[in-house]
């Protein structure tokens, strides 16, 4: 699940910081349909769900 995780903040965190200077991800390109507010919120949102993902397995094991 970590690996996932990492994508998912790879790509939120750079579709963040892309979007900034004017370029984008085309995965994420969707994203701004509902406009520049939104569409941060959802590139935000889904650089924290990965850092969950990745933080989580470590909480979660039983030892």
């Amino acid at each position: 699940m970590g690996g996932w995780g990492m994508t998912l903040v790879v790509f939120g965190l750079g579709s963040f910081l892309l979007n900034m200077i004017g370029f984008e991800f085309a995965l994420l390109m969707w994203v701004d349909h509902w406009g520049p507010a939104v569409g941060t919120m959802i590139r935000l949102g889904v650089a924290a769900l990965g850092l969950v993902m990745m933080i989580a397995p470590r909480f979660l094991t039983t030892k």
